[in-house]
């Protein structure tokens, strides 16, 4: 199993190169950035983790403008959304930028997607948040024709386009990996209808192995699994490793360079530690 870094790139705290040499530098096999393009003021959907909205989630780069920066300056790790709110994107756009990001780092782009939370914040895209699960679906399957073949087209309810040139495609091919997020037997059945691996949050124990049951039980490719915040507790990547996870994003909180430098050094030994005991 390997380890990387999931966290909130935001513009008060480590720069996103400092941080993804610092990354590499340690060891470390990926860097996970989160999205929201904007936080309603209304706070009107709850926090799906209870409590108030944490302040990481004001202020989140871009994670493709992120991700761009850090391959521009490292050379092994993953470049990891997790997640891009694909239903508040455009899928054209979204398919330049991701195919941009794996050329430029030389096919090392991991393409994690989701539907979100936030009502309000998806509704300020003109998103209905009753149709957000089939034009997760559409903007998935519009993306990955568009990076595999050329010309491209879809025709789909809430995605159509005909017949269109777009480059640059994937260095990966056929497409980089697709990893969809959430946590619902909807996600489930995304996973098996993309042939697509799973991010998930950090979940208890029983939780994760039920999904992941239901995945396999459903699936006809080996899903591929990821988690995007896991502690900074053995225990529990030891239970992740034994329900199969490939990799999981260490949650780094959003604080100043030389906070996030010292938590990587903590996280580095730990890692360190924890292989030597397996």
């Amino acid at each position: 199993m390997k380890f990387g870094i999931a966290t909130f790139v935001d513009d008060d705290t480590i720069d996103p190169v400092t941080l993804a040499r610092a990354i590499e530098d340690r060891g470390f096999a990926s860097l996970m950035v989160a999205e929201h393009s904007h936080i309603p003021a209304s706070r009107e959907t709850p926090y799906p983790m209870g409590g108030d909205l944490p302040p990481e989630y004001y202020s989140t780069l871009d994670p493709f403008v992120t991700l761009a920066a850090a391959a521009a300056v490292t050379s092994t790790i993953e470049l990891f959304t997790g997640v891009a709110l694909l239903i508040q994107r455009d899928p054209i756009h979204t398919a330049k930028e991701a195919a941009s990001i794996d050329l430029i780092s030389g096919g090392r782009f991991v393409f994690g997607v989701g539907a979100g939370w936030n009502l309000e914040e998806m509704r300020d895209h003109g998103t209905d948040p009753k149709t957000r699960g089939a034009l997760l679906d559409e903007s998935i399957e519009a993306i990955q024709a568009l990076w595999t073949t050329e010309p491209a087209e879809y025709h789909g309810t809430h995605v159509n386009f005909d017949p269109a040139y777009c480059r640059p495609k994937p260095v990966q091919k056929p497409h980089p990996p697709i990893y969809i997020g959430g946590n619902s037997d909807a996600t489930v059945k995304r996973v098996v209808r993309h042939s697509a691996g799973w991010i998930s949050n950090p979940l208890p124990r029983d939780v994760l192995a039920k999904r992941i049951g239901q995945m396999r039980d459903g699936a006809e490719h080996d899903v591929p699994l990821a988690m995007f915040g896991a502690p900074v507790k053995p225990d529990y990547w030891q239970a992740a490793e034994d329900l199969g996870y490939g990799q999981i994003g260490l949650f780094l909180p959003s604080v100043d360079k030389d906070e996030s430098l010292r938590l990587l050094d903590e996280y580095t030994a730990q890692v360190a530690r924890y292989r030597s005991a397996s």
